[in-house]
Parts: structure tokens; sequence; C-alpha cells
């Protein structure tokens, strides 16, 4: 009878990718909540590429539930940045409240990274959705 020792290595237990569409005026609201991975980033994608298929050109990326984001996860940001410049729309981005004063972990991959002031930055959906509002600092 042969024993086998235990496995030593640790998986990192997945974090599934939830996103959540809703509407608020002119504005198309994700809420993404889970890890924001090369594994789960192309779902992100994908939800922005729906709404501006179908005419939707002022996207909010509520961000305030991502629990891990990666370079990956990163790049899905600013692609989408990108889209929504080439189509004369908007993006912004919902970090946890003083998210850019203390630094959500999504804050801060942004701010090490050096991309941060690339994106217009908000408290909270309502302030992300008003036309008033002005964004946080960088």
């Amino acid at each position: 009878m042969t024993t086998h020792a235990p496995r030593l290595t640790q998986e990192r237990s997945r974090t599934p990718l939830k996103v959540a569409e809703t509407v608020q005026g002119d504005w198309t609201v994700l809420r993404i909540r889970g890890e924001l991975d090369l594994v789960t980033s192309p779902v992100v994608r994908q939800s922005v590429h729906d709404a501006v298929a179908v005419g939707r050109h002022d996207v909010v990326l509520d961000l305030s539930e991502v629990l891990f984001c990666d370079s990956s996860g990163v790049g899905v940001l600013i692609a989408a940045r990108r889209l929504m410049r080439s189509c004369g729309g908007r993006l912004r981005l919902i970090l946890p409240a003083r998210g850019a004063e203390e630094g959500s972990h999504v804050n801060r991959v942004l701010a090490a990274l050096g991309v941060r002031r690339l994106f217009d930055v908000y408290p909270d959906r309502y302030a992300a959705v008003d036309d008033e509002a002005r964004p946080l600092s960088a």
C-alpha cells in the first residue's frame, strides 16, 4: 500500500467575476464584482463593447467591489477608455469612497503603473452619473 504525502502547493481560490448592467439616464453602469485578471478581463471587455454596440457611449465602470486587478485588468480599462474616446463617448470609474486618497486595490495598481491620471474617478454611482460632479484628483 502506497501513501502519498499531502500536496504542499496552494491554489488561490477564484472569486468569479460578475458584471451587472444598469442604465441611469445617459449612462450605462457596469458594476463589476470579483477579480479582474487574465481569465476574467474578457468579460469586462465584452460588456463595454456590448454597450457601445447598442449605442450606449457613456459608460461607468463601478470597480468598488473588485478585490484584485492585474495588468490584464488594467489593459481592459485602458482599452475601454480608448474605445469610448474613439466613439465620442465618456468613461468614468468608481473606486471605493476615498479610494483616490487612501487607495483601493485597483487605485493602487493604476497609480503604480502610472495610468491613474488617465481616468475620471468618482467615489460612488451618484457622482459618476452626475454631469455636474467633478472627478476625484489623481
